[in-house]
């Protein structure tokens, strides 16, 4: 199914969906997975699902036309690992949630939002709006805004503006990445 719905990418719901049935299967299995077998589980559907190249674009923002090729790789690839690593810690159990899609409506830059619920055991609904676009002919997430909040990409970008500013975005990769390692391995050893 993940090859056949996001793969393909031939829907905005069908690739939120193919993220969400994911993760659900994860959090049910949580409680016999270490956090790094959760990432392994999760990687192959946000690598189809997310585009990281771009929400990495836009988390660095101004810096990212004058870093080189080489670094932007890294940046993406760094920025990718903390993604998956931040859901596969987060997503650590399972009782009873389940995701329900609302309804799709156009955005701004040719989006699609695709708007979905988290109905949680105690049946509270967290809003979850997916932004999606089409990339040549795939459909990808692109940005995440929770319970009617700010985007998670202007937040990432909040967060890494100072250590762009005096680190640039070499000294953003070694904070993703030590972000990364603490969540997959130190979480891991507890």
């Amino acid at each position: 199914p993940v090859s056949v719905l996001a793969g393909e990418g031939k829907s905005p719901e069908a690739v939120v969906a193919t993220f969400q049935d994911s993760l659900v299967n994860v959090m049910k299995l949580a409680d016999s997975l270490t956090v790094s077998q959760r990432f392994e589980k999760l990687e192959p559907t946000l690598d189809m699902a997310f585009h990281f190249q771009i929400m990495t674009q836009i988390a660095v923002g101004k810096h990212w036309s004058t870093t080189d090729h080489a670094s932007r790789l890294k940046a993406t690839q760094s920025f990718r690992r903390l993604s998956i690593s931040t859901l596969a810690t987060l997503f650590d159990g399972y009782s009873g949630e389940f995701f329900e899609h609302q309804r799709n409506m156009p955005g701004p830059s040719k989006t699609i939002l695709v708007m979905t619920d988290l109905v949680k055991s105690d049946k509270k609904r967290i809003e979850i709006v997916y932004v999606t676009r089409k990339f040549k002919d795939v459909w990808r997430i692109m940005d995440v805004v929770l319970d009617g909040g700010i985007s998670e990409l202007k937040v990432k970008r909040s967060e890494y503006h100072q250590i762009l500013k005096n680190e640039g975005v070499i000294g953003l990769i070694d904070l993703l990445d030590n972000k990364s390692n603490e969540l997959l391995y130190v979480k891991t050893a507890q």
